[in-house]
């Protein structure tokens, strides 16, 4: 059936059609399809669409009903989508199982579905998780147009924080000399190269490193990652005074590693700093340990930004902060 059609090469389909579903312009009726190396994603709305798009004709077929969770169970189950990963929050186990088995006989692309066995916790910021429906717990996720191999039970990853990520890199421009203090899998640092800036990434977890190093070749960006295993205070000596751009995000603990970050800042950097504080004063404690430690820098607070709620009365925060000598 002919319908109007977003056209755009392959390597730019999940991230199109992760920008046209958040728009509510993705026509889930009908099939997206591939032909000559395009990705025609069928639209509601092709007057809606935004002019960098080409919006085409295209024979595209009706999608078959499908099947969801909350089809066979019943209710709306909460969980996470990581590549062909679903991650479940349930502290009832009976309940964890029902919503596991559901998941795998929906019509949901999965491989695997793990509970969550505990906190994040130490020093590499890692949670257990309990499979259980398939095996593995390795996956490769996709958003915005970048792809990121990883290990749920080896490394720390959020889906949640895709949005954030891009809001980020979006700011990255070509030639850029990025530093991720704790780049993990690459999620920052990935992005952030793909705009044609020179990243280093350092992580103390051995696994997240070589992850990086994997992400990098797998976007086609190794040339210009560097990724550097240890404690960022300890293993940037050789990138002193460089940085443009500083990616810091360590919430909770952030602020033990300001003095590093301004040592790495050039004359004119902008810091992206991470904080929980209570909804209070989510952005004050951020704002006064960046300005102590600044000496000798000009501190403008560029966005105050709200991420997440993280507990009750405790928010997620994001300070742009631009730092000129």
């Amino acid at each position: 059936m002919e319908v109007p059609c977003v056209r755009v090469a392959r390597e730019a389909g999940e991230e199109t059609r992760e920008r046209l579903d958040d728009r509510g312009l993705l026509d889930h009726d009908h099939e997206i399809t591939v032909a000559d190396d395009r990705i025609y994603l069928p639209v509601t709305d092709p007057s809606a669409v935004a002019d960098e798009y080409a919006v085409v004709t295209h024979d595209v077929p009706t999608r078959e009903t499908q099947v969801t969770p909350a089809d066979l169970l019943g209710f709306e189950p909460s969980y996470e989508r990581l590549g062909e990963i679903v991650l479940l929050h349930e502290d009832d186990g009976d309940r964890a199982a029902r919503v596991a088995t559901a998941v795998m006989d929906s019509s949901l692309p999965v491989a695997t579905v793990a509970n969550r066995g505990s906190k994040v916790t130490g020093e590499f910021r890692t949670r257990d998780w309990e499979v259980l429906a398939g095996d593995g717990t390795t996956t490769v996720h996709r958003e915005y147009g970048c792809s990121f191999a990883l290990d749920i039970a080896e490394v720390y990853f959020s889906p949640r924080l895709a949005t954030e990520r891009h809001r980020v890199t979006q700011q990255v421009a070509a030639d850029e000399r990025v530093v991720d203090m704790f780049a993990g899998v690459g999620p920052f640092a990935i992005p952030a190269a793909k705009r044609g800036a020179d990243v280093v990434g350092v992580d103390l977890n051995p696994v997240a490193i070589e992850y990086l190093r994997e992400n990098a070749r797998r976007n086609d960006v190794a040339e210009r990652v560097t990724a550097i295993e240890g404690d960022v205070r300890e293993v940037t000596s050789d990138y002193t005074d460089r940085a443009d751009r500083i990616v810091m995000n360590l919430p909770h603990s952030a602020d033990a590693f300001l003095d590093t970050a301004v040592s790495l800042a050039s004359d004119d950097c902008v810091v992206h700093y991470y904080d929980i504080q209570h909804e209070d004063d989510p952005f004050g404690p951020g704002e006064r340990a960046i300005r102590e430690a600044a000496e000798g820098y000009e501190v403008a607070v560029e966005t105050r930004r709200t991420v997440r709620s993280y507990a009750p009365h405790e928010q997620n925060v994001c300070l742009d902060v631009r730092l000129r000598a």
